[in-house]
């Protein structure tokens, strides 16, 4: 029996900003306001990254300039973490750099090999303002560092170069959604 609500259950499904959409490449303003509209706005991160099946989603995605990014994401031993980060910020990004496909819900249907270190450390607050420290390892640690990429203006394709940005950049011409 549950003691606490599904994330995202009481949430509504916003539409998703685009790779071109300028709120992607601004960097978000800090949350000083843990009233109930930025419990609402949780919900609806999670309601959204649900529906679109993703694992992590920043409030800048949904077009809101906050730095606020919620989660449902394994890591390599396919243990679940579930959870939101309000003013986060990547503390330590270390261990092994690992190329890897990564994706995004802004670039819907792509994805496109992205070096990440295989540890990370975000520190933030809950939607009450409690502090809150995160680790990641694996996969986990490249979501934390791709959704506190997104709160700094930044999307995974700008970490490309080469080959992978030229691929990448001639997939979504080709899109449906560009």
């Amino acid at each position: 029996m549950r003691n606490r609500p599904i994330p995202g259950s009481s949430g509504r499904v916003r539409p998703l900003s685009l790779l071109g959409d300028p709120v992607l490449h601004a960097p978000c303003e800090p949350v000083t306001d843990f009233g109930p509209e930025l419990h609402g706005l949780v919900e609806d991160l999670f309601a959204t990254m649900y529906a679109a099946r993703g694992v992590g989603l920043a409030a800048n995605q949904v077009g809101v300039g906050l730095r606020v990014f919620v989660y449902d994401c394994p890591d390599d031993e396919d243990v679940r973490h579930l959870g939101h980060l309000v003013n986060p910020r990547l503390v330590a990004a270390d261990g092994v750099e690992v190329r890897g496909p990564e994706g995004c819900l802004s670039l819907p249907g792509l994805e496109a090999g992205t070096s990440r270190y295989d540890r990370a450390v975000v520190e933030g607050t809950t939607v009450a303002g409690e502090p809150v420290s995160v680790t990641g390892t694996g996969f986990f640690a490249r979501c934390l560092q791709h959704e506190t990429d997104h709160l700094d203006g930044v999307v995974y394709a700008d970490r490309l170069s080469g080959w992978r940005h030229r691929k990448l950049r001639r997939a979504v011409a080709r899109s449906r959604w560009s």
